[in-house]
């Protein structure tokens, strides 16, 4: 008879409370392997080191936002001081306001001209009464279509001046300073003239040195006649021949620059003349104003502000010179009109002068847009151009 006692004890189902001890030799399977717990805290890092990576470019670009801000808040300072100095001056110019057209003053949406005049200060004295102007220029300016307009007047064209009688056109500066040859121009071309801007030839160079020079596509060679002479000795000088230019796009200091817009005579092309000098004068203008207006030289307005506006004497406020600047960087360089007055070559009381030629009206259409470019038809005749200046 069998024992009443079982070979086995049976038990009863239920959780087993604790964990339950590993098989010696066995691995767990994936489904039963404890899983990994990690603590609140070690979560909370996790959580951060994920976004950190977007804070700090979040912050890299708040910093680099303030620093622009700030950055153009001691430029603009710097600049308005050169500004307010170069406004001193022009107040200086007995009576240039008075002869200014009244406009809005707003530069962005409104056209405006704008009468350039480049002085000679070489005299001792340095007052505008010793003074030609060497240059005469009308910018106009069209921001409603990115548009600039450059009307170049040769100094030699013979011009009723008011009080003075028919002479030269840059001799009413000489004889009345800024005022009358805001006067002058304005007669004699009918354009009302908004704001005026002198240039000291002589500090020029120091302003094209502040942008780090510019750069200019000389046309043709030039050997230029002596004048200005290099070299500290006077014998050495005896044997130079002259200031050379090499055809093609190079790079100019100020006082490069400088010469190249005063050479009169190119040995190399005798048919070059005083309408010609005043291309490459309007070309060193356009490369300087673009310079201005360039991101380069905003980098450098907090140390350079003041010296770019030492050459200058001005009406236009340090506002209106930004807004200017904006124009200008707006506008198309392939669209720029590039005009000039001419005349007939005579000798009047025994000075050579230009005769004006009676196709200066349809020039003053064209340059104002009223009529299409059609470029001169002689060497000293007017005419206009798009996209680089006459030669």
């Amino acid at each position: 008879m069998a024992s009443k006692d079982k070979p086995y004890r049976v038990y009863r189902g239920g959780r087993v409370k604790g964990k339950v001890p590993a098989v010696p030799g066995k691995t767990s399977s994936p489904r039963t392997a404890p899983k990994k717990t990690t603590t609140r805290r070690q979560r909370s890092r996790f959580r951060l080191g994920g976004r950190s990576w977007k804070t700090l470019a979040v912050l890299a670009a708040l910093g680099l936002v303030v620093l622009a801000i700030g950055w153009g808040i001691v430029g603009f300072l710097s600049f308005q001081s050169g500004a307010s100095d170069a406004n001193k001056r022009f107040a200086k110019e007995h009576g240039a306001k008075a002869q200014l057209a009244k406009s809005n003053g707003f530069l962005l949406s409104h056209g405006t001209t704008i009468l350039l005049l480049g002085t000679d200060s070489s005299t001792a004295s340095g007052r505008s009464g010793d003074r030609h102007a060497d240059s005469i220029l009308l910018v106009r300016t069209d921001p409603a279509h990115h548009k600039l307009s450059y009307l170049s007047i040769p100094r030699d064209l013979l011009v009723e001046v008011p009080g003075v009688g028919n002479t030269k056109i840059n001799a009413s500066y000489q004889a009345g300073g800024a005022a009358l040859a805001i006067k002058t121009v304005h007669e004699f071309t009918g354009v009302a003239v908004d704001h005026a801007v002198i240039v000291d030839f002589n500090g020029f160079k120091d302003l094209i040195d502040a942008e780090g020079g510019i750069t200019i596509n000389v046309p043709e060679a030039i050997r230029s006649n002596r004048f200005d002479c290099p070299y500290p000795t006077e014998a050495r000088c005896l044997q130079w021949k002259g200031w050379r230019f090499h055809r093609g796009t190079q790079h100019m200091t100020g006082e490069q620059a400088l010469i190249y817009s005063r050479i009169r005579e190119n040995q190399l092309d005798p048919g070059e003349n005083d309408l010609t000098r005043g291309a490459r004068q309007q070309a060193v203008a356009q490369a300087a104003t673009a310079k201005l207006t360039s991101f380069s030289t905003f980098l450098d307005l907090p140390f350079d502000g003041t010296s770019l506006m030492k050459p200058l004497t001005t009406d236009l406020s340090p506002w209106q010179l930004l807004e200017l600047g904006w124009v200008k960087f707006r506008s198309s360089s392939s669209h720029t009109l590039y005009c000039r007055l001419g005349g007939d070559p005579e000798t009047v009381g025994g000075s050579s002068v230009l005769v004006p030629s009676e196709d200066n009206r349809n020039v003053l259409a064209m340059w104002a847009g009223l009529s299409a470019p059609q470029p001169p038809t002689g060497t000293f005749g007017p005419g206009c151009r798009t996209g680089h200046p006459l030669q």
